[in-house]
């Protein structure tokens, strides 16, 4: 029987995707992210076991909230690609029974063509990009950024709705030139419903404390206000730049 290993899950979501949703937290993260507030979601081999009719037994109760707000299920991680063939069973399931819409939420670090199943039966991508500069986002991560940024352009090619997201760190992803470049790269690409900034927060802190970690962004502070502005200027102007470029 198809079991995902799960993390928690949150019964009125209303930042992972459109509407009120249903959010279910996959167990299991391949990135190592130097801001990730849920590093207890790294592990492959923690989490709660669930089936798939136990997963689905948690939505139904909710079913009126989400229908009626455009909203539905998003499921996220840890990197929820790494229990693909278990997602993708739970999204055909919610969509045969109640025609909800569904959301991934993903780093982007698997490959487009490897998860086709589960992007057909997915309604919006909610893309995470962590840093542009490679030898950045390895600093960030652990991991190159080529194949988030492939995933973009295939999700681009083949027309596939998506939001970017992108979490903005004082001294770590506020870089102009950066936020340039990834404006430009932004403006490549076809199917962007939407691009939000994520400010930095302390929140995750205390989870990294609980194992036994000592947290690498120790005295870094959330952006201002005017920061997440500037930050969003300078992507513009890069997505103008691309834009006037190609026309």
């Amino acid at each position: 029987m198809l079991k995902g290993r799960i993390h928690s899950l949150e019964t009125f979501g209303t930042v992972d995707g459109p509407g009120i949703r249903f959010v279910l937290f996959m167990q299991g993260c391949l990135l190592k992210c130097q801001y990730c507030h849920n590093p207890d979601t790294w592990s492959l081999t923690d989490g709660k076991e669930m089936t798939l009719e136990e997963v689905l037994s948690e939505i139904e109760p909710y079913l009126n909230y989400y229908r009626p707000s455009g909203g539905g299920l998003t499921v996220s991680g840890g990197e929820a690609t790494l229990q693909a063939p278990f997602v993708t069973e739970l999204f055909r399931e919610v969509k045969k029974r109640w025609n909800l819409h569904t959301t991934l939420d993903t780093n982007g670090y698997n490959e487009g063509p490897k998860i086709i199943e589960l992007l057909d039966v997915t309604d919006l991508v909610m893309l995470d990009l962590k840093h542009i500069d490679n030898e950045k986002h390895i600093k960030l991560t652990g991991k190159p950024n080529e194949r988030m940024l492939n995933m973009a352009k295939w999700l681009s090619k083949e027309g596939r709705s998506m939001w970017i997201r992108y979490v903005l760190v004082p001294g770590l992803t506020d870089d102009e030139q950066d936020l340039l470049d990834l404006g430009r790269f932004i403006g490549e690409l076809n199917a962007v419903e939407k691009f939000e900034i994520l400010p930095y927060h302390q929140m995750g802190i205390y989870k990294w404390q609980e194992l036994g970690w000592s947290y690498p962004l120790e005295g870094v502070p959330s952006p201002t206000e005017a920061e997440v502005q500037r930050a969003y200027e300078l992507i513009e102007e890069g997505k103008k730049q691309t834009l006037s470029a190609t026309s």
